[in-house]
């Protein structure tokens, strides 16, 4: 049994990893055995590969600008000249920029569409090739609730993580047979800076953790299992799916 959650060896690259889930995920691998570079905008990424590289399997820092589709491609190469191959992909960088949708700046939307969309299409790509001369691989796209549900004031937002969900599903209809597992995780509300807003309004506040029956807000380290179970030899016939880590919400 234990040989089925087993990562030992393996190699990943995990964008968005200097804070929150993505931090959470990036431990939890290296913590698994996993050799990572983690992904982000500034050098704080490099702060978090220097503190999760305690012992056990090297984590590097790679600085990416997600909005730049050609620094997201140079800044897989620098990850491929460290790790050699990639076993384990998980896209998690993104962003949310809000505006009432009559008034939502075209730029934003864009920019938007850009980081939490067209980057990780393009590491998917890249990752795939790989993964397709190797006949083997993990890819694990975070999507969100909204993925199912439309929000308010984020269209961009909502578009983007819809487009997550599909996109998953498409990777997975032409890789699936390569060898290749494309899932995603649709995180509940966590307690991460995205929605601090959000628990600062009392009301609102009371209303999110009512609708959710477990009634509190998920933890980075949550959903880390949930990683695991996706990248590990357990998930072999798991493809195209879109897992709900969210307390219960979607119950609801």
């Amino acid at each position: 049994m234990q040989n089925l959650f087993d990562l030992s060896g393996k190699t990943a690259i995990v964008t968005g990893g200097s804070r929150g889930l993505g931090k959470a995920i990036a431990k939890g691998l290296h913590e698994a055995g996993v050799e990572v570079v983690i992904m982000g905008t500034n050098n704080r990424v490099l702060d978090t590969a220097n503190e999760l590289f305690e012992n056990g399997a090297p984590v590097y820092g790679v600085i990416a600008d997600f909005s730049n589709l050609k620094s997201v491609e140079k800044a897989f190469e620098s990850a491929i000249s460290k790790l050699g191959t990639v076993d384990i992909l998980v896209n998690n960088a993104g962003m949310q920029i809000r505006h009432p949708a009559a008034e939502f700046p075209i730029e934003d939307w864009e920019k938007v569409l850009n980081v939490n969309l067209s980057a990780a299409f393009v590491m998917a790509q890249l990752a795939g090739r790989a993964m397709l001369e190797a006949r083997s691989g993990k890819i694990i796209n975070i999507a969100s609730l909204l993925s199912f549900s439309g929000g308010l004031t984020v269209p961009a937002y909502a578009a983007s993580k819809g487009g997550i969900a599909q996109l998953t599903k498409a990777l997975a209809n032409e890789w699936a047979k390569d060898g290749i597992n494309v899932n995603a995780i649709a995180p509940g509300y966590m307690d991460t800076d995205n929605i601090a807003a959000l628990k600062k309004d009392e009301v609102r506040n009371r209303q999110l953790l009512e609708r959710i029956p477990m009634g509190r807000y998920g933890k980075p380290e949550d959903i880390v299992g949930t990683v695991i179970y996706l990248a590990s030899e357990a998930s072999q016939y798991v493809n195209g799916t879109i897992v709900t880590v969210d307390g219960g919400w979607m119950a609801r």
